[in-house]
């Protein structure tokens, strides 16, 4: 949505689409890194708008400002917004600015994200793209997948660190202007007494919290209660630099899930799983003893809802016999019902092209048809 779509929007607005400005309109006060004039752009004031008018009409009390707005954003789960949703929209802990932090929760993102073919917001500029059509133009997959490993395993990189790859012969020389695109200086609000923190377990930069200590800002890393491990990083020459928000949460949290299934098809059953093939067709291809290929997308979605519509076909080259969508197993435990809303709201055309499961169920999926094969573990 532009700067001035506000003006197609009708007049009183309810549901998802106001759900979406209200999102849409933190992650822009997130980004933000000075005071603009006017203070507030027009997406953040229409957003606030459009819900006072909202709030009006169902006879409730509105926020009295932008700040309140963001106030609520913290303190009410989506259940407590007077915006009507339908419950299975309504998973994690419905928070659209974590409390500890002040930041947009993943919850928001994909909020934010919503629409009919989000990739090129989700990846913003089509960061992903741009990498796709350098390496099909020079073919090269081998520097397409380097660079997507670098993603996932190094969201932060000092200012020296980033110039050198410019000479990394896996990608660097191809690639080194749109990784450079990637990375944004590190917010001054992270830095405490002297240093950043880094997530010793998916080595994202850590939030300081009002409460004195640091907190990762990862679903997969705070759902699990690793949040407060982490190792001190220092100033350096050419500052510190991390990924986007975006790719954090959309390319780095599911791509450590892809890398440890990866290793876990390695470690457990001796297969030799192909990463990103053909420049990103999806994410694992997995061939098992009797020949059969399995092609593997993993997703690390708070909203099996908002998951659900945007499930398109795989890209058949490499063929594939089966196709599934895996899931974090956390993502289930704190929504026993994830699977069968996903069914629910996947398109038609879908229907029977992909098997959605958790990582635990997959593997055991994988050892099934091993030992239907003869195929002994390594």
């Amino acid at each position: 949505m532009d700067e001035d779509s506000s003006a197609a929007v009708p007049s009183f607005i309810d549901g998802e689409v106001l759900m979406r400005l209200i999102a849409t309109a933190i992650v822009v006060l997130s980004r933000q890194r000075t005071v603009p004039n006017p203070v507030y752009p027009a997406k953040v004031q229409s957003a606030y708008n459009h819900l006072v008018l909202h709030c009006l009409k169902r006879d409730v009390d509105p926020p009295g400002s932008i700040a309140e707005m963001v106030a609520w954003a913290s303190e009410r789960p989506l259940e407590r917004w007077p915006v009507s949703l339908p419950e299975e929209m309504l998973g994690g802990d419905g928070l659209l600015v974590d409390k500890e932090t002040r930041t947009p929760t993943q919850t928001c993102l994909e909020w934010e994200v919503n629409a009919a073919d989000p990739a090129a917001e989700l990846f913003e500029n089509e960061r992903l793209l741009e990498a796709i059509a350098v390496c099909r133009a020079a073919q090269a997959p081998e520097a397409y997948t380097a660079f997507r490993r670098h993603l996932t395993s190094q969201p932060v990189l000092t200012g020296a660190e980033l110039a050198e790859l410019g000479g990394d012969p896996e990608f660097g020389l191809l690639l080194h202007p749109i990784l450079k695109r990637c990375y944004e200086a590190a917010p001054a609000s992270y830095h405490r007494d002297g240093v950043y923190m880094q997530c010793e377990r998916c080595r994202c930069l850590m939030v300081p919290t009002s409460r004195g200590g640091f907190r990762c800002e990862l679903d997969r890393c705070r759902r699990d209660g690793k949040t407060s491990s982490g190792a001190p990083l220092g100033g350096s020459k050419g500052g510190v630099l991390q990924l986007s928000r975006p790719l954090r949460v959309f390319i780095t949290s599911p791509g450590l899930a892809e890398i440890e299934l990866e290793q876990a098809l390695i470690a457990r059953f001796g297969l030799s799983p192909q990463m990103w093939p053909n420049y990103d067709a999806y994410d694992l291809r997995v061939v098992l003893p009797n020949g059969q290929a399995w092609a593997v997308d993993v997703k690390d979605r708070v909203n099996p809802v908002l998951l659900a519509r945007t499930t398109k076909p795989f890209r058949v080259d490499p063929p594939f016999d089966r196709a599934f969508l895996v899931v974090p197993r956390y993502r289930f435990a704190e929504n026993d019902a994830y699977g069968r809303i996903f069914a629910r709201h996947l398109p038609d055309e879908m229907s029977g092209q992909i098997t959605l499961l958790d990582d635990q169920r997959f593997l055991k999926l994988v050892a099934s048809a091993r030992n239907k094969t003869g195929g002994s573990h390594a």
